[in-house]
């Protein structure tokens, strides 16, 4: 009996994981927004909005390590293509005892920047915690998801929009089994 073919592409006939050949897709403006979270003591974060972390501006590092991330994404992912980013974008913020990270990453190309996104949001909280982990080794990181994403041949997709579907008893296709 034949095996069915598989919705996830990242496989070939013989259920071995491959590199998704692209070639032939067309390159769209593609953009994609993740956000994640790394919670904390009270002392922490109020060490880091007062600056005196003795590694330095942790929000500022942090927000470099998550754009040098979401660039080194398909050196970190075995099946990422590389990609020609066209921006990227990451805002770190305090929000009580926690550090709140959106990363948004934009490119003309023939693959979505999903990957880049989560990456960027999860080398940022990473960061967070190496430079604050002498003080807290308790941090907690989490909550990190794609928020949206737009462009290439299934368009816009969008957490909240998901979320009402999974209220509805409706699954998206990534969730479906």
């Amino acid at each position: 009996m034949p095996k069915a073919k598989s919705a996830l592409t990242h496989f070939d006939d013989a259920g071995n994981a491959h590199m998704v050949e692209v070639g032939a897709k067309p390159e769209t403006a593609r953009s994609a927004t993740a956000r994640g979270r790394i919670a904390m003591a009270h002392a922490t974060a109020k060490a880091i909005a007062a600056g005196s972390i003795g590694k330095g501006d942790v929000l500022g590092v942090a927000r470099l390590a998550g754009i040098q991330a979401a660039k080194r994404t398909a050196d970190l992912i075995p099946l990422c293509h590389p990609l020609r980013l066209t921006g990227v974008e990451v805002e770190l913020a305090l929000a009580g005892d926690a550090v709140e990270i959106t990363a948004t990453v934009r490119a003309f190309d023939r693959s979505g920047v999903e990957m880049e996104a989560l990456t960027a949001v999860s080398t940022a909280a990473l960061t967070v915690y190496d430079m604050c982990k002498a003080i807290d080794r308790g941090m907690v990181l989490g909550e990190i998801r794609l928020l949206e994403k737009r462009g290439g041949k299934s368009g816009t997709w969008t957490a909240s929009e998901n979320a009402k579907d999974m209220r509805k008893g409706r699954r998206s296709a990534a969730t479906k089994r």
